[in-house]
């Protein structure tokens, strides 16, 4: 089995910045792709940032300039630098991973717990 655990979300008044983290572990045999989404309440699940495994970012509009995602391989996990913070950014943030778990070109989607992400004007 494939979990993804996310720390670092939490409290923090407009214009301040916080790092999410987003670990996975289990049987992998390679990731293809890891991003974060975003659930803020009323609104539906929309991707906020995404990295491939060749590199490759993609970012909502929203977020550009003021997020950045990154990925260390070597330890399975996927960043989210968020600097800049408003209050439209209060959401529940979800770490979202697409992997292989085995040498057969199946691949699987797996999501987070999920961490709160509170920003205070």
């Amino acid at each position: 089995q494939v979990q993804l655990v996310e720390s670092g979300g939490g409290l923090v008044q407009a214009g301040g910045s916080l790092r999410l983290s987003c670990a996975a572990s289990g049987t992998i045999f390679s990731i293809n792709a890891m991003g974060w989404y975003r659930q803020a309440p009323g609104k539906r699940r929309g991707l906020v940032a995404i990295t491939t495994s060749g590199g490759s970012t993609n970012y909502a509009d929203s977020v550009k300039g003021r997020f950045t995602i990154s990925r260390d391989n070597a330890k399975n996990t996927v960043y989210l630098q968020m600097n800049g913070l408003n209050p439209e950014d209060t959401a529940v943030y979800y770490c979202n991973a697409n992997l292989r778990r085995d040498s057969s070109y199946s691949s699987y989607f797996y999501w987070g717990q999920g961490t709160q992400v509170t920003v205070s004007s």
